[in-house]
């Protein structure tokens, strides 16, 4: 688990609170549909039978929510990750070239100074 991505961690666990909420839901509304199926009038079953589906609804939306920001969250990450990557990359990258051009920079003066020196051989 210690190896495991966190966004993978992030949709896992989404998932897990995604399937409890939707049977918190599905047990309130089976337990408004239970009132009213022992509801003694229309208005009655009727008003149940609402909050039952009211119930559903709900813990739908709720759960879609839930949903969405979890993979807002883990997609965030996902790229926020890579992004760290790549810079790190290009970090080394500019990096390797700025030493390759130090050492470019150091051999110069060296060649000129010898170029010099033949200069003055002849000269002599």
């Amino acid at each position: 688990m210690a190896e495991a991505d966190l966004d993978a961690v992030i949709r896992q666990l989404a998932k897990a609170q995604n399937k409890s909420l939707m049977a918190a839901a599905k047990k309130r509304q089976g337990l408004f549909m239970a009132k009213a199926a022992s509801a003694k009038d229309k208005e009655a079953k009727a008003r149940f039978k609402l909050l039952a589906q009211s119930a559903m609804l709900h813990g739908t939306a709720a759960a879609k929510r839930l949903q969405n920001s979890a993979d807002n969250a883990a997609d965030s990450y996902a790229r926020a990750v890579k992004n760290a990557a790549e810079e790190i990359a290009a970090m080394k990258l500019a990096k390797k070239t700025e030493t390759k051009a130090e050492k470019k920079v150091e051999k110069q003066p060296a060649k000129a100074a010898k170029k010099a020196k033949k200069a003055d051989k002849k000269k002599a």
